[in-house]
């Protein structure tokens, strides 16, 4: 990194160079920046410029605001602009969208502010710094990228500058606020796009206003403050992007900024990557004026702290700002619950039952079953002997999800009413169960059996068994099948085939 001339708003500011890769698999560069931005905003610059083996933070600050300075001077604007836009990223208060970094006119450009930079120790809000930021960055943004017509200007971390005033998140307090915030900026956005409008470089659009709240309960000061910016930008007419505001979705800008949160979404977890409390947390408990030890004891007491957002808080956010906000990001979708865990009442570890030895069609059987303490069924196992692996796996697992089913409280008879009559082989004459003297398919005989045993059906229609070359040719398939003309077949009784009727 070699020597460059750098602006008074890096001087003084202690830097530390670090070694930092936009992702794992890639190459590892080297970075300077302000020490106290840490490893994160570190990655975060090497994502931003992905190409060179060494990053200076003042430095790449400064190749992109030199060329919007130099328009800035052509075309007679502010001259202080290039201080101005070095003082917002060295204090962290706002940074343009990575297409500015690496000077590409191509995408649509756009401007991140940290909310939180804006709010002192007093939780005064910087109301005039912002709407002067703004201001800069719509101008900044129109030099870089004069073709373009469709900003995107925004902020970040609203979560944690909710919490700085008390304010919850999942509140229409909240929202009120997220709503005034963004009008705000949006009419001070107005206010310099209008002026730009005024030196012919567009033919302009109308100037809309936002409806806001009433009377949000804090920060009445930004209220007023935005009727008035309101009021000016109304009072210009037209401006000359036909869009302002809008949210980016790129980690990489926040992570720069310092922000815990993407744009206006809520913080999923009290703890940051490291192990230690998010800011957001801390300033939970400082609102309610617990310390460290205090919050400890009460956590360890079962207390719940850090509960975070209900699932819809996030969606109820997005829609109070999707009216005013001409580009947002995807609406998010509340997760799908946890899926509740079905009551399975377990078997006794000794249990009752039977097992039952048939041959049905010459084809040895042996269906064995697990009885609770009242005697109901809860398990079954069929074992056969002479048939294929692939028969006698379906089989094993057909009867595990059977007793699965009759643990999770299916009943027997809905089982016996699907399986009986099952059609396949091995089938025919049943050897070895008085109860049961021919079944169509080895699972008709198991839930016959069953039924006889254990609902007490003796009065089920036989199994009729016929010649594989007879299916398709018995008394039910030979009758027409007309509407109000179809046969009355024996219960349970099913159609082989189907008959085309012209």
């Amino acid at each position: 990194m070699g020597q460059h001339k750098t602006d008074k708003s890096w001087h003084g500011v202690k830097q530390a160079t670090m070694i930092a890769a936009m992702d794992p698999d890639a190459t590892p560069v080297s970075v300077k920046l302000p020490a106290s931005w840490g490893q994160h905003a570190a990655d975060a610059l090497a994502a931003i410029l992905p190409h060179g083996p060494g990053i200076d933070l003042a430095a790449a600050t400064e190749a992109w605001i030199e060329p919007i300075a130099a328009r800035a001077r052509t075309a007679g604007l502010d001259s202080g602009i290039s201080s101005a836009l070095h003082q917002l990223l060295a204090q962290r208060r706002g940074i343009p969208t990575p297409n500015i970094w690496q000077n590409r006119a191509a995408g649509r450009p756009g401007f991140v502010f940290n909310l939180c930079a804006f709010l002192d120790d007093g939780h005064c809000l910087d109301i005039a710094g912002l709407g002067s930021a703004v201001r800069v960055a719509i101008t900044a943004l129109t030099l870089a990228a004069p073709a373009e017509h469709r900003l995107t200007v925004g902020f970040t971390d609203l979560h944690l500058f909710l919490a700085r005033l008390g304010v919850a998140y999942d509140s229409q307090q909240a929202r009120d606020l997220a709503v005034t915030l963004t009008a705000f900026i949006g009419a001070q956005a107005d206010i310099a796009s209008a002026a730009l409008l005024a030196r012919g470089a567009a033919p302009g659009y109308p100037v809309s206003e936002a409806k806001l709240p009433l009377t949000p309960p804090v920060l009445p000061e930004l209220l007023a403050a935005t009727r008035a910016a309101q009021a000016e930008a109304l009072s210009a007419g037209t401006r000359r992007h036909e869009a302002v505001l809008g949210f980016t979705t790129e980690p990489a800008l926040d992570a720069l900024l310092g922000a815990e949160t993407l744009n206006f979404a809520p913080a999923v977890s009290p703890v940051t990557s490291e192990g230690g409390l998010c800011q957001w947390a801390r300033q939970n408990l400082s609102a309610r004026g617990l310390s460290t030890d205090t919050a400890l004891a009460q956590l360890l007491g079962g207390a719940d702290l850090f509960a975070p957002p209900r699932l819809g808080a996030h969606a109820a956010m997005h829609d109070a700002l999707a009216p005013i906000v001409a580009q947002m990001p995807a609406r998010p979708v509340a997760p799908m619950p946890a899926r509740q865990k079905a009551a399975r009442e377990m078997l006794p570890a000794r249990r009752s039952g039977y097992t039952q030895k048939v041959s049905v069609g010459g084809h040895k059987l042996f269906l064995s079953t697990g009885e609770y303490a009242n005697g109901r069924l809860g398990e079954i196992f069929v074992a056969l002997h002479k048939e294929g692996s692939a028969f006698r796996g379906l089989m094993d697992a057909f009867a595990i999800a059977v007793s699965l089913g009759l643990q999770h409280g299916v009943n027997l008879e809905d089982y016996v009413e699907a399986f009986t009559f099952t059609r396949f082989g091995p089938a025919g004459t049943v050897e070895g169960d008085p109860a049961v003297p021919a079944a169509t398919s080895m699972l008709d005989y198991v839930f016959r059996n069953l039924a006889v045993n254990y609902l007490g059906q003796t009065n089920l229609a036989p199994a009729v068994i016929e010649a594989a070359d007879t299916i398709g040719d018995g008394a039910a398939e030979r009758a027409p099948l007309l509407p109000l003309d179809l046969p009355a077949p024996a219960p349970r009784e099913r159609r082989k085939s189907f008959k085309l009727v012209s």
